[in-house]
């Protein structure tokens, strides 16, 4: 399993969203408004860093699914500007459900 991070622009939240929908056997997602920064250039001076409003996406998938996640992310979440945003893939080494914690049961 992997936890998938993503860091994107506001505006493109529903277009990543729809994608993510559309991928067979996606599992939950966890949507988060976050506030950061970045390093631009500003091309005739010092670098600048500008504090602004993004969206913060985690998941977890399955080692087989993080190609496709990744690429539907990026593909939807891409304006070719800076300030795009970055991915994040992290593994996770175990996963317990709360609800059937401590029998391990899946009742549904």
């Amino acid at each position: 399993m992997q936890e998938i991070k993503a860091i994107i622009r506001t505006d493109r939240l529903q277009d990543v969203i729809q994608a993510l929908h559309a991928l067979v056997h996606m599992p939950g997602v966890t949507v988060s408004t976050v506030r950061g920064f970045g390093r631009r250039a500003s091309g005739t001076g010092p670098d600048v860093y500008d504090e602004t409003d993004f969206t913060k996406l985690e998941t977890v998938v399955d080692d087989e699914s993080v190609p496709t996640v990744i690429d539907a992310i990026a593909r939807h979440a891409r304006t070719g500007g800076p300030g795009d945003g970055k991915i994040f893939v992290m593994p996770v080494l175990q996963a317990i459900r709360i609800r059937d914690y401590p029998t391990g049961r899946d009742d549904r």
